[in-house]
């Protein structure tokens, strides 16, 4: 039986997975920019499907909000938001293909190797629990995860920087 909440999972994927191939296939920077921010809300709208809001708001605030902004201004700094991006040769799309292959073989090889145990009593987490598991360094805590977050952060704003300083080559 299909239920709303079937469909609304199915258009939450779809919208997310039809924009995320569209941001990696479009040699247009500014609609591939575009086309990522969809992707991104697309993942936080899953969050809140999945009932997991804290999770969501900071997928919105940290991705959405943070590196989509910052890509965005670095195109338009640089004044390139029109031209196309140039075209890549045959050997880096096999290279790619190649690379998205064996990550998903990778996924796939992990999802089925995993025992998914479904826990008898499911609590929501709150907001202090997710908290104090950022700030362990224990087993289960997430103190490495938020700190590869932060260096991701500013990776995205040097790249940023870069992009919005890269001169264009002169013509004579």
């Amino acid at each position: 039986m299909i239920t709303g909440s079937t469909i609304l999972f199915y258009i939450l994927a779809a919208l997310t997975l039809g924009c995320g191939i569209i941001a990696v296939s479009t040699r247009q920077i500014f609609r591939a920019a575009i086309s990522l921010l969809f992707s991104l809300i697309g993942i936080a709208g899953l969050y809140f499907w999945l009932e997991y809001q804290f999770i969501a708001a900071v997928q919105i605030v940290v991705y959405v909000g943070g590196i989509v902004v910052l890509i965005i201004f670095s195109i338009f700094l640089t004044q390139q938001a029109g031209e196309k991006l140039p075209k890549q040769k045959t050997d880096r799309k096999i290279f790619a293909a190649l690379a998205v292959f064996c990550g998903f073989a990778l996924s796939m090889l992990q999802v089925y190797q995993h025992q998914f145990n479904i826990a008898e009593t499911t609590t929501a987490p709150t907001v202090a629990d997710i908290g104090k598991k950022m700030l362990t360094v224990d087993d289960g805590g997430y103190a490495l995860p938020f700190e590869v977050i932060s260096m991701l952060l500013l990776a995205a704003m040097v790249g940023c920087i870069v992009i919005a300083l890269r001169s264009k080559p002169e013509t004579k």
